[in-house]
């Protein structure tokens, strides 16, 4: 298998004897430069219960076996009792049937010293497919995993424009009406959900067809503005994606 195989989304559990979690979720992002690697870490129990680290290691596509090392904490929800542990993972790539799988074992050291935290543990990770689409026209935001708010205005007259908002095909908002005041949900964006699809669906159009919207997307260090048109007929839709890059790399779409 080559290097370049290796890099995507893996998502598994690790055994961690009297770590902070009760529950130990691992996640990670791996990038391929040649048989380099760099990417993310993610451990987490629940969305206010995690941290986030750097990583960089290399792969030996002879052997398959993988060198991940942890680095600086770039995000955390940590209890004040915990002490942060920084890993290095030893995995074995193999595949069983259509599932791929990194396995093995990990050690590690508290932040910023030399003192081992406990004996480590078993690591295993399945891969993560990540859903691609055929629709190249739906429109696509690049951002960072976290938490993105999504404010609906009527866009121009109020005239009485209804929708329903859908957020990977479930209802987060039902026949809500447009104004001047903003119609709002939340979208989080994970490793665990590198795509998340939102679309806007006419509940009727008014008394000036067809049923427009104005659409702020706001988070940290982002900031769109985006005009939606829909009718009974055809919703409108918009596309968010993980990307670490995010900050560098976002398409216009009236960025401020």
């Amino acid at each position: 298998m080559s290097a370049q195989e290796v890099g995507g989304f893996w998502k598994g559990t690790l055994t961690f004897a009297g770590g902070c979690f009760a529950q130990n979720n691992i996640e990670l992002q791996i990038k391929m430069v040649g048989d380099g690697l760099y990417g993310d870490s993610y451990h987490y129990m629940d969305t206010k219960n995690f941290i986030r680290k750097e990583i960089s290691g290399s792969y030996d596509p002879e052997t398959k076996k993988l060198l991940v090392q942890e680095g600086a904490v770039t995000e955390q929800a940590l209890v004040d009792r915990c002490s942060i542990c920084v890993k290095r993972f030893n995995l074995t790539y193999h595949k069983d049937g259509t599932t791929e799988y990194l396995e093995g074992y990990w050690t590690g050291k508290l932040q910023g010293t030399n003192i081992d935290c406990g004996t480590g543990g078993t690591i295993t990770l399945s891969r993560i497919v990540t859903p691609t689409f055929k629709d190249e026209t739906v429109p696509v935001i690049r951002v960072d995993t976290g938490e993105v708010k999504l404010s609906f205005y009527d866009n121009g007259t109020i005239d009485g424009d209804s929708i329903t908002v859908k957020v990977n095909k479930q209802v987060v908002l039902s026949h809500e009406k447009l104004g001047g005041k903003p119609v709002t949900t939340t979208v989080r964006i994970t490793l665990e959900t590198p795509v998340v699809v939102v679309e806007m669906v006419a509940d009727n159009e008014g008394t000036i067809p067809p049923n427009t919207a104005l659409l702020i997307v706001t988070a940290p260090n982002l900031y769109h503005r985006l005009y939606m048109s829909s009718t009974k007929e055809k919703s409108a839709k918009l596309r968010f994606v993980y990307d670490k890059e995010a900050g560098k790399n976002q398409p216009a779409f009236g960025k401020k």
